[in-house]
This record gives C-alpha cells, sequence and structure tokens, in this order.
C-alpha cells in the first residue's frame, strides 16, 4: 500500500527532526566532554545514536512504500548552555517537542485511515513515553545533585540499566 504523499512529505520532515535531534544531543555530549562529565557525555552519545536509529527506521518505512525521501536541512545545534540543568531542560523539552510532532504523524494517519502508518507510528508513541520519561527522570537527578556533578556522575551510570 502507498502512503499519501501528505504523509510522505510529514515522515520526510520527521527524518530530517530525528537527524536534528541527534545533533542537538552530539552537542550536549560535546559540552559535558568538556566538562569532564564522561559518564553524562557518554549517556548523551548513547541517545545520538537512538535518534539517527529513529531517523533510519522512518527512511526506511518510506523507502518500502515505495515514496521518494526527501533529506532537510539540519540546523546548527548549540555546544554550550549555561548549566548543566540548562542543558538537560533543553533536552526534556526537546523530547517533548519531538512526542507533538510524532502526535501530529500519527493523527495524520488516522484522519487519513492509513493502517500500515498506524501501525508502525504506534511505536515511535510509545517510544517518546520513554524519552521523556528519562530524560525527565534525569532532569530531577540533575536538579537534587544541584552543584554536586560528581553524584550527577555516580547516578548516570545506573541510568537505563533497568529498562
Amino acid at each position: 500500500m502507498a502512503i499519501s504523499d501528505a504523509m510522505t512529505a510529514k515522515l520526510n520532515e520527521q527524518i530530517t527532526h530525528e537527524f536534528g535531534a541527534a545533533q542537538i544531543y552530539l552537542g550536549m555530549a560535546c559540552m559535558f566532554e568538556n566538562m569532564s562529565l564522561k559518564n553524562l557525555a557518554r549517556w548523551f552519545r548513547a541517545q545520538v545514536n537512538e535518534e539517527r536509529e529513529h531517523a533510519m527506521k522512518i527512511l526506511d518505512y518510506v523507502l518500502s512504500h515505495g515514496a521518494k525521501v526527501q533529506l532537510g536541512a539540519i540546523p546548527q545545534p548549540p555546544t554550550e548552555y549555561p548549566s548543566v540543568i540548562d542543558a538537560i531542560e533543553a533536552a526534556l523539552k526537546h523530547e517533548q517537542k519531538v512526542t507533538g510532532q510524532i502526535n501530529a504523524l500519527a493523527d495524520l494517519a488516522d484522519k487519513e485511515g492509513d493502517r500500515p502508518s498506524q501501525n508502525f507510528l504506534s511505536w515511535f508513541v510509545d517510544e517518546q513515553v520513554e524519552e521523556e520519561e528519562s530524560v525527565g527522570y534525569l532532569l530531577d537527578v540533575a536538579k537534587m545533585a544541584s552543584k554536586n556533578l560528581l553524584q550527577l556522575e555516580s547516578a548516570v551510570v545506573h541510568l537505563g540499566r533497568s529498562s
């Protein structure tokens, strides 16, 4: 089943958004590396790979339906934030933005009665719940650690081990 031109256009936009998210997280990882916060940098590097995987998953879906992939420009991400907490807050806000984008895609699939895309996008809807929860937890830990960045570094090592 072919996907509509509107769905193709929105999926192509999402591919760009996912690659953009990877760049944003890479910028954060570099900031944390420069601060010698190796565990936090490693956690954000893992997010970079995850966002790239998301982009490729959508790209493969578009191609599998015989549609054309159009890659958009990715804005240069920041590599500096006023504080660790500011960076993590920016990450959470970004995840909330992505959740809105995914929900809009799911709404379009529903509106069009596009069952294959509805099914495909349900994984991303679930993934965004996990993403927001994970970054939200990281932000909570960062706020509790406040200026004790070594405590935050220690806590990050355990983040994601239970999932």
